[in-house]
């Protein structure tokens, strides 16, 4: 299988995850969390070399889910209480976790534990990130905050983080066991072929 057969294998699940998970179809029948968080930090990690379209199209995808969602139940967009002028700031926190998955990618040789280590230390921080810009443009821009605090934003900051940071960290998770036994695969399907090839040539 080709690099660029891979990556529209891998974008096309990802389009799939987060139409499935951010629309809350199925979480009106199993309590499947959004996922987009980690769709856009696993998009890093594998589609690195797309970025330049690849992450406009997933941002683009996740507006129109949350315009199609709203607008689908008679309201309007724009008068939702999840849409407020720091919706936008979900631009910057979506890219924070594309740049996570970007730089655990980088110097990536295969799994290992120094290798999960830095795995859980870019989920952990980019999450945080993408928190800080989510939850603090919706906080401080949002008409239903009436009397914003710092004391406020801080607890409302540290209420959410836990429970972001698990589902994000769930299906990266799911993501990291999907390539450590594709790379297991490849490992012992390399010296098979290699031996199938020699048996070849011995019978020729």
């Amino acid at each position: 299988m080709n690099t660029t057969l891979q990556r529209v294998i891998v974008l096309s699940l990802l389009v799939l995850l987060m139409a499935a998970t951010r629309t809350h179809y199925f979480t009106h029948f199993t309590p499947v969390p959004d996922a987009s968080w980690a769709v856009f930090f696993i998009g890093g990690f594998y589609l690195r070399g797309w970025s330049r379209w690849a992450f406009p199209l997933l941002m683009v995808l996740a507006v129109g889910i949350d315009w199609a969602v709203i607008t689908g139940q008679g309201m309007d967009f724009w008068s939702h209480y999840c849409v407020s002028p720091g919706y936008w700031l979900l631009v910057p926190a979506h890219l924070a976790m594309w740049l996570g998955g970007l730089w655990l990618r980088r110097g990536y040789r295969g799994a290992s534990l120094a290798a999960l280590g830095k795995l859980a230390l870019a989920v952990v921080a980019s999450t945080a990130l993408c928190h800080l810009f989510a939850q603090g443009g919706f906080y401080w821009t949002s008409d239903s905050v009436a009397d914003p605090t710092v004391a406020g934003w801080a607890k409302n900051y540290a209420d959410w983080f836990p429970p972001y940071l698990r589902a994000t960290a769930m299906f990266v998770a799911l993501a990291a066991i999907a390539q450590v036994v594709c790379e297991q695969v490849v490992r012992h399907a390399r010296p098979l072929a290699q031996e199938a090839k020699a048996r070849d040539r011995d019978l020729r």
